[in-house]
């Protein structure tokens, strides 16, 4: 005989018990089943907040009717779909039921408070009714049944809400039930007795402990816990994307999982199966073709190693220190006798090795209690100062790693906690068992959900996720996000994972937790939206998502947002910019920069501040962590105005040629910006930074293309509609340079601890002069390259290399590169 167990979620309505009814009798005829139910979904939650109601002298009458309504609705549903089902008697059990729960109600109500023998009495109330449902259907269906009530037949004990059941007393109690297959037999889970036969409660899960106990009573050869999802998973299903169904768990892996917060399972449903040596099958009353997870003595031959990970929340610690401690035998003891006396359960427990403090976890809802118990059983030490104040932290989560083959392989704790840094997480403390069959940290419980989500991709995901927040949607943001677009099926092909969750401009922030879709029209939601963009509402959002690997992206060239990047990296992101405002700022803001990015693990790329899409800065970096020293350099490093210069060449005005380049996105947003040599400017102080040299923008000598105080004023559409004042005397320049053989060039060059950017007139034989149509070259004289510079050119303008550039960049924030920085 099989015993199968059918909860809540399954039993929601007339259609639920139909289906319920479909599979137990399938297993009945092939079999011979046990069926346990619970109660009737909600109705266990609706009793005990009739309880508290009644017991805080509020009105409870609306939530009474309701379940009244709910229960007889499930009965008339039934009469009205099933031929033979007879209604009356169970129309009259409802009644009688729910006459005596008003008349229990009105008594909590006058008493105040509700005795846990009456409220043990009450809250299986769902179980009962379940049960007659159940039965009338099988009647109906011509089906022999038997319901048996547990008060009869389960011995258990502890107090009345949360009873442990003696197996052996109990089976005593079953010989005489017959279980050759001729009946169905049915049971109400949830509930048992004392040994003086009143009636208690199993606590939570307590319907499926009551079908372990069945099993082991009537030694059936199978136990099937029927739930609304397909098995047991490697981490919970509605937290993690991907996680994995598992084939089969041995009884101490499932033991491990269900105590350290698995949903689907409850340690003490694991006891009395895994004592008996009875197979336990989880399975979906949804989906009955999905064959489950097998719980058994045989272990997976599939999943070897780590098995899962669990989160428990809702935990307090405590933390028992002081001098008496060290050296005095007994004082542990006394402590979990303490937590023993008062039926508190301990989740997990850790010792320092100088034996002068022991910590434990516990459940937060039991927290006052022990504390008042612990503060009054060692007074005197705390008096006398043996002790130290108790302590006790709330708001903690325990994260379990779970594998009976972690034993075995090596490294395993290390990636794990690796992969708890990775989500910048602290551990407040460890333990892990001797049989290694697992190992738990505590932690705060606001980053639980993401601890998992990260330990979940390092052990069973080759998925490599960015998660990605945009500031500046203008026109490289724009392109950015085009092509991030096009490259989603290249890059889940090669295991990563790019979501972009937010975008910003100057006046709104887009956000959405499912991943914003930029192939859609982005920019009307963009304009709906109702938030505005700081660090602090990206830090929640990455919060309440569990964003395991958060990038900012800064396409603008705004100061403002540049100053922020300190703070960014200190809530956690990685931050990735085109705008060269952070880099050229003060020098002891660049210093702090590099100093936030080493101490909080984030990465801070800024590659194309410099070359656009050009590998200027990687290089430059990877030649002085080689020990190179820069002698001097010499470059075209603005694509803008080497458009610029190269139109004038060919014969067009200065008033042209910018308005072409910016009309091709060549230039900044404002063209003074590049006009000014500002731009080459910032992009020569990166530079000579990176080379260490300690300079500030200041130290910088600049050429400007514009004249002192031209069009400073105005804003940039009377700044181009004043340009052409200036045609006449560049032409002149123009002309007089090709008269010698040469072309115009705004060069930037470094030389010892000299920055100058400059218009310099160079022949036509000078490796710069070929130089133009937005590209960049630049020349690196070092001690590893001379007499013959190292040189690199290419397209250093334009939306299209910038945000590849950019693009570039993101890739290099993945989890294995964090590792490896």
């Amino acid at each position: 005989m099989k015993v199968l167990k059918f909860g809540g979620s399954s039993l929601a309505d007339a259609q639920r018990y139909l289906r319920v009814t479909e599979i137990s009798l399938m297993t009945h005829q092939a079999n011979g089943a046990a069926v346990v139910l619970s109660a009737p979904k909600g109705v266990t939650n609706a009793l005990g907040a009739l309880c508290e109601q009644a017991a805080a002298g509020q009105d409870y009458l609306p939530l009474f009717e309701q379940l009244n309504d709910k229960l007889t609705g499930i009965a008339r549903e039934l009469h009205s779909q099933l031929e033979g089902f007879d209604y009356e008697p169970l129309s009259r059990f409802i009644d009688t039921r729910l006459a005596d729960l008003k008349k229990q109600l009105q008594g909590i109500a006058l008493l105040g408070c509700s005795p846990d023998p009456v409220t043990a009495s009450i809250m299986s109330l769902g179980e009962y009714v379940s049960v007659n449902l159940f039965s009338a259907i099988l009647t109906a269906k011509g089906t022999a049944n038997q319901v048996l009530d547990p008060v009869d037949y389960v011995i258990a004990d502890g107090n009345y809400l949360d009873s442990i059941a003696d197996v052996a007393l109990s089976k005593a109690n079953f010989s005489e039930v017959v279980t050759d297959g001729s009946a169905l037999l049915i049971m109400p889970g949830f509930v048992a007795a004392n040994e003086a036969g009143e009636k208690v409660t199993l606590g939570r899960n307590g319907s499926d402990y009551s079908a372990a106990i069945l099993a082991a009573c009537i030694d059936a050869e199978c136990c099937e816990i029927w739930t609304d999802v397909d098995g047991v998973y490697n981490a919970d299903p509605n937290q993690v994307e991907g996680a994995v169904l598992l084939d089969k768990l041995t009884y101490q892996e499932a033991m491990e999982l269900s105590y350290f917060g698995a949903k689907v399972l409850h340690p003490k449903t694991i006891g009395p199966i895994a004592q008996h040596h009875i197979p336990c099958l989880i399975r979906n009353t949804l989906n009955p073709s999905a064959p489950g997870t097998l719980i058994s003595n045989e272990a997976s031959t599939t999943w070897t190693s780590v098995k899962g990970i669990s989160q428990l929340d809702d935990i307090a610690m405590f933390n028992v220190a002081g001098p008496g401690m060290k050296g005095m035998v007994g004082m542990a003891s006394r402590v979990f006798e303490v937590m023993s006396n008062a039926h508190i359960s301990i989740s997990l427990i850790t010792q320092s090795s100088s034996e002068y403090s022991i910590s434990f976890c516990i459940s937060s809802k039991d927290a006052p209690r022990a504390q008042t118990l612990l503060e009054d059983a060692f007074v005197l030490e705390l008096q006398n100062q043996l002790l130290d104040p108790i302590e006790v932290r709330h708001e903690l989560a325990i994260v379990t790693l779970v594998g009976d083959g972690m034993r075995h392989t090596k490294g395993l704790a290390a990636r794990f906690f690796n992969a708890l840094a990775q989500a910048r997480v602290n551990n407040i403390a460890i333990a892990q068992g001797s049989s290694e069959r697992s190992i738990s940290t505590v932690i705060e419980a606001n980053r639980a959900k993401k601890a998992v989500k990260v330990i979940h991709q390092n052990f069973f995901s080759d998925l490599h996720t960015i998660d990605v927040f945009l500031v500046g949607c203008g026109v490289v943001g724009a392109e950015l996000l085009a092509q991030i677009a096009k490259q989603q099926p290249t890059l889940l092909a090669r295991n990563i994972q790019l979501r972009v969750y937010g975008i910003a401009n100057s006046r709104k922030l887009l956000l959405d937790g499912q991943g914003i879709n930029v192939e859609g029209d982005w920019k009307s939601l963009l304009t709906e939206a109702s938030d505005t963009f700081s660090v602090e509402r990206l830090h929640e959002f990455v919060n309440s998502n569990a964003l395991v690997n958060p990038v900012i992206v800064d396409c603008t060239s705004n100061a403002r947002i540049a100053s922020q990047y300190v703070d960014m990296m200190e809530n956690g992101f990685h931050v990735v910019t085109p705008n060269k405002k952070a880099n050229t700022d003060s020098l002891a803001y660049y210093k702090k920069l590099r100093e936030t990015a080493l101490q909080t693990n984030r990465q801070y790329l800024y590659e194309t501040t410099v070359g656009a899409g050009l590998p200027v800065i990687d290089n430059l970096q990877k030649l002085f962590i080689a020990g190179d020293v820069l002698h001097r350099f010499e470059g075209i490093l603005s694509g803008s105005l080497s458009y610029v210069f190269g139109k004038l060449e060919e014969g067009l005005s200065l008033s042209q040629a910018t308005t072409i380049a910016k009309e091709n996105g060549f230039t900044e947003p404002d063209p003074r910006d590049d006009l000014s040599g500002m731009d080459v400017a910032r992009k020569l102080l990166i530079m000579a930074r990176e080379a260490d040299l300690e300079l500030e923008l200041s130290d910088i000598a600049i050429e400007s293309v514009l004249p002192d105080g031209f069009a400073t004023d105005c804003d940039v559409a009377s700044f181009m509609e004043q340009l052409p004042q200036l045609d006449n005397d560049f032409a002149a320049r123009v002309e007089s340079a090709a008269a010698e053989g040469k072309v115009l060039r705004y060069i930037g060059a470094i030389e010892g601890d000299k920055c100058k950017v400059t218009i310099q007139a160079v022949p036509t034989s000078h490796p710069l002069a070929a130089v133009k149509d937005g590209e960049n070259a630049l020349a690196i004289h070092s001690d590893y390259y001379t007499p013959i510079p190292y040189v690199i050119r290419g397209y250093g303008a334009g939306a299209t290399v910038t945000a590849a550039g950019v693009f570039a960049d993101i890739l290099r924030t993945m989890p294995w590169k964090q590792n490896v920085h």
